[in-house]
């Protein structure tokens, strides 16, 4: 998500050499407005918490932390280069020999063979956001459709019996709904019983049977 930054920089002797010049929210800003008056004694901390919109113990870490200086409410990885990243050359390398080599390998097929083959030593969600960035998708393993056979339907008559309901507004609005329960022979489809319910219940099925 854009931060919308305040148009200004730290670049001070309050700013730690190590992190160099810090871009600061105006959400942290803010914050440092609110905290400053806790710590000159014009509103309450738990004041301070509800302008802020954050805990009472979120309200005491963020008074320690301003207390060192507006620079020290910047997010902790702001200025530094993320600990996953990898340099252009080697981006660029990952991205050149999907499209020459590998084209088609999903990501984590790829990743291994540029470890194992190609000697190219980058994590596998890093290959994936390279190659994402590069405007590649993860081929997904295509799967054969599954062959579906029929049941041998039974050999003798009366061996099984199908019972089903259903409902259906079967008087064509002159009356209920009703629930067809039927009974079917699985050897030669012939009906032995149906029988008109209300709902699909076990004696309607005991009523169709015996009928």
């Amino acid at each position: 998500m854009q931060r919308d930054y305040v148009p200004w920089y730290l670049q001070s002797d309050n700013v730690p050499m190590e992190r160099g010049v810090i871009a600061i929210t105006q959400k942290e800003a803010t914050r440092y407005d609110v905290l400053r008056r806790v710590l000159d004694g014009t509103i309450s901390l738990m004041d301070a918490a509800g302008y802020m919109g954050v805990s009472y113990r979120q309200a005491k870490r963020l008074k320690k932390k301003a207390e060192e200086g507006l620079w020290a409410l910047a997010h902790g990885n702001r200025g530094r280069s993320a600990a996953h990243a990898v340099s252009e050359e080697v981006a660029g390398q990952v991205v050149e020999l999907y499209k020459d080599r590998y084209q088609g390998f999903n990501f984590s097929h790829f990743h291994e063979k540029l470890v194992e083959i190609e000697g190219v030593e980058v994590c596998r969600s890093t290959v994936g956001r390279v190659l994402k960035a590069a405007g590649y998708g993860s081929p997904r393993k295509r799967r054969g459709p599954k062959h579906r056979s029929r049941r041998e339907r039974r050999s003798s008559e009366g061996a099984m019996l199908q019972l089903d309901g259903s409902p259906h507004d079967w008087l064509e609005g002159r009356g209920p709904r009703l629930c067809l329960v039927g009974a079917i022979d699985d050897a030669t489809g012939k009906v032995p019983g149906a029988i008109f319910r209300e709902y699909e219940d076990a004696q309607g099925y005991f009523l169709c049977y015996s009928a």
